[in-house]
């Protein structure tokens, strides 16, 4: 099903980047504004519409009132429904997320197979072909030892939905553990019509290469991508691993500064200037609510005026207490 958020005008494509921003206001307010190409809430009392460019995400904020995370685009908006699959796209940017119940497809790596399998098919089928940047949030995720693990079932159903669509190299993404409803599992994503730059990490093994003791399926992701206009860097999921260990085990103060460092590698490698601004929104997800102040001050005093989005969230390895993600805009 296809609706139209906007009425649809015809031009040259335009290849800014999307704008993304936190904001607390009122959802149907915000959707209503011109290029609105998606909205993520946070958290179970979060609002809702039934809107295909709106997603309540399955994490708690710890900021009250959560703001709401709001991409534009500078052109029109078209969205729709597929199945599950809800859609939106405008100026050859394209947002599709999925919401599957892992007790309908037989558990965590099934459930994951065939929501990358309808993404995949629901892609192949656009112009916007180049997934650029995903989200992926699961409960329970470091539930299960070894390779029964709920997490690395994740990267082997993944990677069977995916197929050979991510061969010519992996998105984006961050894999974080939500609190909310159990079996839930979203992905959501961007996607464009022209592809962008990956960037990888010289601190840190590239994602794919991870040795074997991190399951049958290394994690499918770059450590960042760089958007068509290379004026924007898409971060992935980041936290305080060098090579491919985890450092400073459940040492907080110690993950958050390897964390950093991390992060300026990345901006190193895509040739952008160091640090982060008021423009470069990020997310930290905390597992522990206790740490949440710690993290928080972290921000005040390493990186002041920079916006943060400080979630409940599970990192994919035990040993770890938070992890950055988020946008930086040259």
């Amino acid at each position: 099903m296809v609706q139209g958020c906007e009425k649809p005008q015809f031009g040259p494509l335009m290849r800014r980047a999307p704008r993304v921003s936190y904001r607390v206001g009122d959802i149907a307010s915000t959707l209503k504004e011109a290029g609105t190409l998606a909205l993520l809430s946070f958290g179970a009392g979060s609002q809702t519409v039934n809107d295909p460019r709106m997603l309540q995400v399955a994490l708690e904020c710890f900021d009250a009132p959560a703001p709401l995370e709001i991409w534009q685009v500078d052109a029109p908006v078209n969205c729709g429904t597929e199945g599950a699959l809800r859609w939106s796209a405008g100026g050859g940017w394209l947002f599709a997320a999925i919401e599957l119940d892992e007790r309908e497809h037989g558990g965590p790596e099934s459930a994951a197979s065939s929501a990358y399998a309808q993404l995949r098919q629901f892609i192949q089928q656009r112009s916007e072909q180049h997934v650029l940047r995903i989200w992926n949030y699961l409960d329970a995720i470091n539930q299960g030892a070894g390779d029964a693990e709920r997490y690395k079932q994740f990267c082997d159903g993944r990677a069977a939905g995916m197929g050979a669509f991510f061969a010519e190299g992996f998105p984006a993404a961050s894999a974080i553990g939500h609190h909310g409803p159990a079996h839930r599992l979203q992905v959501y994503l961007l996607a464009c019509d022209q592809p962008g730059a990956r960037v990888e990490n010289p601190r840190q093994v590239s994602a794919w290469r991870y040795p074997r003791q991190y399951g049958r399926t290394p994690p499918s992701f770059a450590r960042a991508m760089s958007l068509p206009a290379q004026d924007v860097l898409a971060i992935s999921g980041t936290a305080a691993v060098v090579g491919h260990a985890s450092a400073h085990n459940d040492d907080l103060d110690a993950q958050l500064d390897e964390t950093l460092l991390n992060l300026e590698a990345l901006l190193a490698s895509a040739d952008m200037p160091a640090g982060f601004d008021t423009h470069s929104p990020l997310k930290a997800y905390v597992r522990h609510t206790i740490d949440a102040p710690r993290v928080r001050d972290f921000f005040r005093r390493r990186l002041p005026g920079v916006p943060v989005l400080l979630l409940h969230g599970d990192i994919c390895r035990r040993e770890l207490l938070v992890e950055i993600d988020g946008w930086r805009y040259s």
